[in-house]
């Protein structure tokens, strides 16, 4: 199986090809993120991983279509990110983007009736929201991941009490 590690950063994906714009990483191929299209051909690889990346890309959405790009279809990606109401959202200033667990509504099937921003389409497969760890003692992360209508709830009314921490997003490319 062919992995990207998209910024991986020094702690590259065992049996990954690295891609990273720091020289001080430790990526197989050197690129700046967000110039397109990066230096692999079409479909080349079955899962794309952007671990802590995409809140610090250019643009979302053209990041979002190149992985689609260099997948093969049925491929995964994998982003984790921080949850906008973690404190690491916003202490990093290279931060450009803060995202919630429903910020990649645009590739589904659905769309949320924003289908015009991408011709692309991700199928998701799993969505887990972690949250700050009193709140997961309390059962309330349980109910955030096992009930779709509860983590919408808790997006509106909640997630500034009921903090997040970091979201995890594996999604399906559809070719």
């Amino acid at each position: 199986m062919r992995i990207l590690d998209v910024g991986c950063g020094v702690k590259k994906f065992p049996g990954s090809i690295g891609v990273d714009r720091n020289a001080a990483s430790r990526a197989d191929v050197l690129c700046d993120l967000d110039h397109f299209p990066y230096p692999f051909r079409d479909n080349t690889f079955q899962r794309i991983r952007a671990i802590h990346v995409i809140e610090h890309v250019s643009d979302v959405i053209r990041a979002m279509e190149e992985f689609h790009r260099l997948s093969s279809p049925s491929g995964r990606i994998i982003i984790v990110t921080p949850h906008y109401t973690d404190f690491s959202s916003f202490c990093d200033p290279t931060h450009r983007w803060h995202l919630n667990s429903f910020s990649f509504r645009y590739f589904g099937a659905d769309n949320a009736g924003f289908g015009y921003y991408s011709p692309i389409k991700l199928r998701e497969i799993s969505v887990h929201v972690r949250l700050l760890a009193f709140w997961r003692w309390l059962g309330f992360e349980l109910l955030v991941n096992r009930l779709p209508r509860f983590r919408r709830f808790w997006e509106h009314y909640l997630c500034y009490v009921v903090r997040g921490k970091v979201m995890e997003f594996e999604f399906e490319v559809i070719k």
